[in-house]
């Protein structure tokens, strides 16, 4: 684990307080630019979570895209956002996304990655993409507003027959995201999902701040969660689109949830849609 220094929650709080400094060309793409999105205040900060599905499954419209696809993908929808939750991402594609962000937005990012490895340890490779160029690990990725800022990985508990997975912290635990098991009959395939309460139960205690990401529960499995945290929204409006079912959350403190939207318009770009909360910082 990387051992944070004392100074860069100050470093993070001023790159997120340049939310006031976006250039007037700045936002998100012309399907995203909806009521919701302009509904956003001042005061708020942006986080928006994302399963990209870009790394294995051949059904998903980012299978063996590019690195730079990848990140203008994200970078699109994200123009408006302070922080990034991704899941299913590649390592390969974090400078393109840190160079896109930049470009976008006019403002310093800071991107890292978790990637997962298989059971015996070995890197759980995302597919090369279709010009044959490796793309890194398959990982959950975070991304936050703000110079050099540093990251910090902790294990999750996975079964030993499925997928070591990690989640990605940032600036003392003030953002974390994960990907939690998938309940298939290879990863988590026991009754009552053992493992990913475990799991859950294990991002929840890393978290001071804001917590999200792919739970793979849905909001009654995941009601641990919501013990002493405001969830973006409480009309559980789906965000896995293969089962039209609610796994993806953003979570932040009791009242400091000010406003969410879901755009179930991105359905044709993942297997998930992107979820976007404002949080009073």
């Amino acid at each position: 684990m990387v051992e944070w220094p004392v100074m860069i929650g100050h470093l993070v709080l001023a790159g997120l307080l340049s939310l006031s400094c976006l250039p007037a060309h700045a936002g998100p793409p012309h399907e995203a630019r909806t009521a919701p999105l302009q509904a956003a205040r001042p005061a708020s900060l942006h986080v928006m979570t994302w399963n990209v599905c870009a790394g294995t499954y051949s059904s998903c419209p980012l299978f063996r895209r590019t690195t730079a696809e990848l990140a203008w993908h994200v970078a699109v929808l994200a123009t408006q956002a302070d922080v990034i939750f991704l899941q299913e991402f590649c390592s390969g594609a974090d400078a393109d996304l840190e160079r896109e962000l930049e470009a976008r937005t006019g403002r310093a990012w800071s991107v890292g990655s978790a990637g997962f490895a298989h059971p015996d340890g070995s890197p759980y490779q995302c597919a090369p993409d279709r010009n044959g160029r490796a793309r890194g690990v398959q990982s959950v990725t975070l991304a936050v507003a703000g110079q050099d800022v540093r990251f910090e990985t902790h294990a999750l508990t996975t079964p030993p027959w499925g997928l070591r997975r990690n989640a990605i912290c940032t600036a003392g635990r003030t953002f974390c995201t994960a990907h939690l098991s998938s309940g298939s009959p290879y990863d988590d395939r026991q009754k009552g999902a053992p493992y990913r309460h475990k799991q859950l139960g294990e991002l929840l205690k890393l978290a001071r701040g804001v917590v999200g990401g792919d739970l793979n529960l849905v909001p009654r499995a995941a009601s641990a969660a919501y013990r002493g945290r405001d969830e973006c929204d409480p009309r559980d409006r789906w965000t896995y689109v293969t089962k039209k079912r609610k796994i993806d959350y953003v979570f932040a403190g009791p009242g400091r949830v000010r406003h969410c939207f879901v755009d179930h318009a991105r359905k044709r770009w993942s297997d998930h849609v992107p979820v976007h909360a404002w949080v009073a910082r």
